[in-house]
C-alpha cells in the first residue's frame, strides 16, 4: 500500500472541520498542516497534532503538502487555489468554485496549463443515491425526460443570521444553498440553455433573497422548475429528505426532485420509479411503482477518497473547475434574469 497522501487544510471553519472528521479515519491520507488566520485555528491544529500557519502561502513553502483542501471564505477560493496550483499542489476546492465567472476562467486556465488538478466540492454528486439516479436516466428508464420539478423549502432559524455576512449580498440561498440543487440538476438532466427567475427578500428584508422561483430550459428540451425558500415551515429539501447529514431531522417520505419522462417518472431521494405496465397506456390505467436500491455511503468520505486518486493522477476530477464554473454560470444567469425580468442564457465556461 502506498504511503498516506499528506493533505493540508486551508480554512478551519465548519466545512474544514467536517473534512477533517473524514480525513482522520482515511488510511490513504493524513492531515499534515492547518492554515487559517482565525483566532481558533491554532487550537484546532493543536487538537489535530499538526503544525499551524496563519498564512497558507507560508504553509505551502514550509510544510510542502502533497495535496490541499481549501475551505476558506467564498471570496478567497480562487486566489487560494491559484497559490496552490503555482506550488504544484492538487486542490480539493469547496463550492462555490468562485464568486465571479472571470476569476473561475482564470482558475480553469491555470489548472489546464499547469496540469495540476482541481476537484470542486459539490459532494452530493458522490452520493451513491445520485449515481444510481443518473444510471436510471442514462439507461432510458424514464424515456425522453420532459419535466423536472425541484424543491428546496425549509426554515432557517433567526440565529443563523446572527453572523453578519449571511445577511449581505452574495450570501443568499442561491449561491449558498440552491447552487447544490442546480449542480445536481445539471448532473442528472444535462446543461441548461435558458432561465427565467423571480426572487424576493420580502420575509426578512435582508440584502439577499429569501425566496426564489426559477424556470429552466434544458439542452435536451426538458423544462424544469426550482422553487426555493429558507423562510418557510416546509419539509421539501435535500437536507431534510435525503438523510445525508444527520444534523438535520429527516423527512424520509418527502421528495425534493421529481423527474418525469415519456416512459416513467422518478422521485428523489426515495428513488421510487413510476411507469405503466404496457407502452402506450394512459391515465385510465394504473401506474406501477418500484423501489430502486443502492448501496449507501457517506458522500463527503467518497469525495475525499476520490480526491486522493485525483491528487495521485489516477482519476480525473468528477467535478472539475470548468464543470463547477458552469454551475456558477447558471447562478449568474438566474441573478440576471431576476434583475432584468428577461430570459437569460448561462455564459459557458470552457474546459480548455
Amino acid at each position: 500500500m502506498a504511503e498516506p497522501l499528506q493533505i493540508a487544510l486551508i480554512g478551519a471553519g465548519v466545512m474544514g472541520r467536517q473534512h477533517y472528521q473524514h480525513l482522520k479515519d482515511l488510511p490513504e491520507a493524513r492531515l499534515c498542516a492547518v492554515a487559517d488566520p482565525g483566532p481558533q485555528a491554532a487550537a484546532f491544529a493543536g487538537e489535530c497534532g499538526v503544525p499551524y500557519f496563519a498564512d497558507h502561502r507560508r504553509m505551502l513553502d514550509e510544510a510542502r503538502p502533497q495535496a490541499v483542501i481549501v475551505a476558506n471564505p467564498n471570496a478567497l477560493h480562487v486566489a487560494t487555489a491559484l497559490d496552490c496550483i503555482a506550488a504544484g499542489v492538487p486542490v480539493l476546492l469547496e463550492k462555490p468554485v468562485g464568486v465571479h465567472l472571470d476569476e473561475v476562467r482564470e482558475l480553469v486556465a491555470a489548472s489546464a496549463g499547469s496540469g495540476v488538478p482541481v476537484l470542486v466540492g459539490h459532494h452530493r454528486r458522490h452520493n451513491p443515491l445520485i449515481a444510481r439516479a443518473r444510471e436510471l436516466i442514462g439507461e432510458g428508464c424514464l424515456g425522453r425526460l420532459t419535466t423536472v420539478t425541484a424543491l428546496w423549502q425549509l426554515q432557517k432559524p433567526d440565529s443563523y443570521f446572527d453572523i453578519p455576512w449571511r445577511r449581505e449580498p452574495g450570501a443568499g440561498m442561491l449561491l449558498t444553498n440552491l447552487i447544490h440543487d442546480l449542480d445536481l440538476l445539471r448532473h442528472l438532466c444535462g446543461e441548461v440553455t435558458e432561465v427565467q427567475a423571480l426572487t424576493s427578500n420580502g420575509v426578512r428584508g435582508f440584502a439577499n433573497e429569501d425566496s426564489a422561483a426559477v424556470l429552466l430550459r434544458f439542452e435536451s428540451g426538458a423544462l424544469g422548475t426550482l422553487t426555493g425558500s429558507d423562510a418557510v415551515a416546509a419539509p421539501w429539501s435535500w437536507e431534510l429528505d435525503s438523510g445525508e447529514n444527520p444534523i438535520y431531522p429527516r423527512q424520509p417520505d418527502q421528495p425534493c426532485y421529481l423527474l418525469a419522462g415519456t416512459r416513467g417518472a422518478l422521485s428523489i431521494p426515495q428513488l421510487k420509479r413510476w411507469h405503466y405496465a404496457e407502452p402506450g397506456a394512459g391515465w385510465h390505467q394504473p401506474l406501477l411503482s418500484s423501489q430502486e436500491s443502492f448501496q449507501s455511503a457517506e458522500a463527503l468520505r467518497r469525495q475525499l477518497e476520490h480526491f486522493v486518486r485525483v491528487a495521485r493522477r489516477e482519476q480525473a476530477p468528477l467535478v472539475s473547475a470548468a464543470d463547477a464554473g458552469n454551475t456558477l454560470a447558471l447562478i449568474d444567469a438566474i441573478h440576471r434574469a431576476a434583475e432584468t425580468g428577461r430570459a437569460c442564457a448561462p455564459e459557458p465556461i470552457s474546459a480548455e
